[in-house]
């Protein structure tokens, strides 16, 4: 009896799977519908998103074992993403402006804004950061399967100026690689910066720490920051310093370095500037667990990626997970923190009717 239980496991394994787009009912917030969305590829490969705050819950990927597991932190329930408690942001998508302004504030044409970004202070109906918003989604079936959401964010929307359109698409493609396109436009001068915060665990989800993954990150520096961790403007080279990461390195190996940035922050969370030229899609991470043998290479048009080791993961009473310090790692593609008060970072100014467009691609395979 065991052996065929295993022999049909490993058929289910091998057996074709159809591309396809699925939708599911999953709950309502402030009086909107929310659903849960799965893409799924001929190879077997899903991911699961919803269009409340575009968060990633589940990547669905095979081992070298063929044996598939869900590499990315995530919770089963709406509620877990509603509860007042609840503090980790798990695969949304951020915006209007990703990560750290200094002062909360920045000049565009001698004007002077100050923005919102206490994140767990009550919000009003409508001034919510994009994470905790309800999109409006549409589908596209076919052999990589998409997702679309979008959002009008009107001006004044948590200090901002401009109303700005924004559309994300998510597309599965048929080689293991989910694809997030981020398209905006403003009817005004304004700042933008989106990126989706998931967090990643190559040996898969609850599987422990990820100290012993291998991580490789193509920068050659970093934002220096100031005590309260936001870019100054310099920038500082990584080579001989606990931030070097241009080699496949153990996550664990300089995560309680005594640099003060890095024993500030109990661990890892640093803005690179990925080499090559900003807008061209290049090789910004790879990821990689030598015992499941799962990689994860991250490709973006972005000038920065954030490296966040999961420094502070309490467990949240009331959610169905508790997520302990340093089991996963968010590698989030942006642009740089703090650049609307930098002139010398790559400018997250756009001008009236001009079009912000940056392509991240998180591309999965297996290594032996």
């Amino acid at each position: 009896m065991k052996i065929i239980c295993a022999a049909a496991a490993l058929l289910a394994l091998t057996l074709p799977t159809q591309a396809a787009i699925t939708v599911q009912a999953w709950g309502g917030v402030g009086g909107k519908g929310v659903d849960l969305f799965t893409l799924t590829n001929a190879k077997g490969m899903e991911a699961k998103i919803t269009n409340y705050g575009g968060v990633i819950t589940a990547i669905r990927v095979p081992g070298k074992d063929g044996i598939k597991a869900n590499v990315v932190q995530g919770f089963d329930s709406l509620n877990d993403y509603t509860a007042d408690d609840y503090k980790g942001r798990y695969g949304a998508l951020i915006g209007r402006f990703a990560n750290r302004i200094k002062d909360n504030s920045f000049m565009i044409g001698g004007v002077n804004y100050h923005i919102a970004r206490d994140p767990y202070k009550p919000k009003e109906p409508g001034n919510k950061p994009y994470d905790e918003r309800v999109w409006d989604a549409r589908t596209n079936d076919g052999d990589e399967p998409q997702l679309i959401l979008s959002l009008l964010d009107r001006a004044g929307s948590m200090g901002f100026p401009g109303t700005l359109r924004v559309t994300v698409t998510y597309t599965l493609t048929k080689n293991n690689v989910l694809r997030i396109a981020y398209r905006a436009v403003s009817d005004k001068e304004t700042v933008v910066s989106l990126t989706n915060h998931a967090y990643f665990n190559m040996a898969g989800d609850l599987s422990g720490p990820v100290l012993d993954q291998l991580l490789t990150v193509n920068a050659d520096t970093i934002t220096a920051v100031d005590d309260k961790n936001v870019p100054t403007g310099a920038m500082q080279p990584v080579a001989g310093t606990a931030f070097d990461f241009r080699r496949p390195t153990p996550i664990g190996v300089h995560i309680n370095d005594p640099d003060p940035v890095i024993q500030r922050a109990k661990g890892f969370d640093q803005n690179y500037a990925i080499n090559g030229a900003p807008g061209t899609l290049r090789l910004a991470a790879r990821l990689h667990d030598p015992k499941s043998g799962r990689v994860l290479e991250e490709w973006t048009t972005q000038p920065g990626l954030q490296v966040y080791s999961a420094n502070y993961s309490p467990p949240p009473a009331g959610l169905a997970k508790g997520y302990q310090v340093h089991s996963a790692v968010a590698l989030e593609a942006q642009g740089f923190p703090n650049a609307p008060n930098i002139p010398s970072f790559p400018s997250t100014l756009i001008q009236r009717d001009e079009q912000y467009n940056e392509v991240t691609e998180y591309r999965f395979s297996v290594s032996p």
